[in-house]
């Protein structure tokens, strides 16, 4: 490594520091497994290299096709808000670019990571791969009715603003298992926690949010199964 390489990728770590401790831990986020999955993923390594100095900016940034990497803080809370405990089978709808991928990878077993636009699966499967992630895949197809093969899940997240809760993501639950999801119009969403007990299901509402839409039969522009 030149020694200006080592001077970026220095450079990069103490960014990722200050990220961790202003952006989200002084926020409120305090699980220290969350903490460390975010400080072991390099997030310059998700965005474009012209964003690169940009990479740990308190803001989603654009990935191409009218999609966003995540602001960091959401990309936090909403892994904090699963609760994993490092054995889970997590499934997350709107992979992207592969970011929150690879950090849900730090925290559970197995992800499973779903994306509509085969570009940015194929990126995320390339930036899984760059930075060593071997517990992650990430496919593409229609997520909006979950990956039934691999159900069910301790964890579903969803990384796009939904008009409803797709049921078939909830069906797709393990007992205790929990859904993260934004859901609400499309300028006026609510991050929301649905735990499933049996056949029952509790939500909490967390905090309001704006996400990119979720494409798919059961999004935006879709129908829900009992419509269809």
């Amino acid at each position: 490594m030149t020694s200006q390489a080592r001077d970026m990728a220095a450079g990069f770590e103490a960014a990722r520091e200050r990220m961790i401790q202003e952006q989200i831990a002084d926020r409120g986020v305090k699980d220290p497994r969350v903490l460390q999955a975010l400080r072991a993923v390099p997030r310059e390594a998700f965005v474009d290299a012209s964003l690169r100095d940009r990479a740990y900016e308190d803001r989603p940034l654009p990935i191409g096709h009218g999609q966003t990497i995540s602001q960091p803080y959401i990309v936090a809370r909403m892994c904090e808000l699963l609760g994993l405990q490092g054995q889970e089978r997590v499934l997350e709808i709107g992979a992207g670019c592969g970011y929150q991928t690879a950090v849900l990878a730090q925290l559970a077993g197995t992800v499973y990571g779903v994306e509509i636009v085969p570009d940015l699966a194929q990126r995320a499967c390339d930036n899984l791969a760059t930075v060593g992630v071997k517990n992650a895949v990430v496919d593409c197809f229609d997520g909006t009715a979950g990956w039934r093969d691999h159900a069910p899940y301790d964890g579903i997240v969803v990384a796009a603003g939904a008009p409803r809760v797709p049921v078939l993501l909830l069906d797709q639950l393990a007992d205790g298992g929990r859904l993260v999801i934004p859901v609400g119009p499309r300028e006026d969403q609510v991050l929301t926690v649905f735990r499933r007990r049996g056949d029952e299901f509790e939500s909490r509402r967390e905090a309001p949010v704006r996400f990119v839409d979720l494409v798919g039969r059961y999004g935006w522009g879709g129908r829900g199964p009992a419509e269809a």
